[in-house]
């Protein structure tokens, strides 16, 4: 429920975040919130008919082998949690400031109100499908019941929403850093985590070798089905009886992303 919840939390957040910036750039340009809406109506669209598309490719690929499936999604979730957390690292205020500059030429004249619908429309799809993505990931890992995760995703809307509004009213004044600093360390745990869970698939399917089965275990401290442990689960992909292979999968995937945000925050950035 919780990795739900922070995955939904952290991309409304951004597309709110677009969509508030330009808001407030065309303040005085009439009919801009028509163009805004519309652009919001199809980036929704676009994310539900992105929903659509991979359940059929689920369906589709049973016949690969359930382990073998469940690996590749948790496998693509974890490239593009990595890929989410570089690039904001490094282009995150880069993206602020072009929403910012497209918002200031719709008000001046320069660009035509149609294109405010284009970059909602685009930013709300490209957040939905990754949304969308992400949850599947959680899903197949088999750790959190349709229920929890759709709480979570409801909380993390609510939430996302709730502070993309507050920020663009200017009732929140708490940098902006803050937030997605929080929330990339949260990502970067919960991206091992799904890395892990992605090497258990493939080791029940024999595929890789498990080194040590299990590397430890913690299961009568702290078991998997405890409300502690599928708080853990959730938030790090804490697993009480992990193999060895899962274990150095994990710290391979954190110190690679860790490594890759560090990497991007150092290059050198056009003004």
């Amino acid at each position: 429920m919780l990795g739900a919840a922070l995955i939904v939390f952290r991309e409304v957040l951004e597309a709110a975040l677009v969509i508030g910036i330009l808001a407030a750039a065309t303040r005085s340009t009439p009919g801009r919130g028509a163009w805004l809406a519309a652009g919001l109506v199809l980036g929704l669209i676009g994310s539900v008919l992105f929903a659509l598309g991979t359940d059929l490719i689920a369906n589709l690929a049973n016949g690969i082998g359930q382990e073998l499936f469940n690996a590749i999604v948790l496998g693509v979730a974890v490239l593009m949690l990595a890929w989410h957390n570089i690039w904001i690292a490094s282009h995150g205020k880069q993206l602020a400031a072009e929403a910012r500059s497209v918002g200031d030429a719709v008000r001046a004249g320069k660009l035509a109100r149609r294109v405010l619908l284009g970059v909602v429309a685009v930013a709300v799809l490209r957040e939905g499908a990754e949304t969308v993505l992400f949850l599947y990931g959680i899903a197949v890992s088999g750790q959190t019941s349709t229920k929890a995760m759709l709480a979570g995703g409801a909380l993390g809307l609510a939430g996302g929403a709730s502070v993309g509004w507050l920020l663009y009213a200017g009732l929140l004044r708490i940098p902006l850093r803050w937030f997605f600093a929080t929330t990339a360390t949260l990502v970067l745990f919960l991206a091992a985590g799904m890395a892990s869970q992605a090497v258990g698939f493939l080791i029940q399917a024999n595929l890789l070798p498990s080194l040590v089965e299990p590397l430890w275990d913690t299961s009568t401290v702290l078991s998997n089905d405890s409300i502690l442990g599928v708080l853990l689960h959730g938030l790090i992909g804490y697993v009480a009886r992990p193999a060895g292979m899962q274990v150095l999968c994990y710290v391979v995937v954190l110190l690679a992303i860790l490594t890759g945000m560090r990497w991007a925050k150092r290059l050198p950035h056009p003004a």
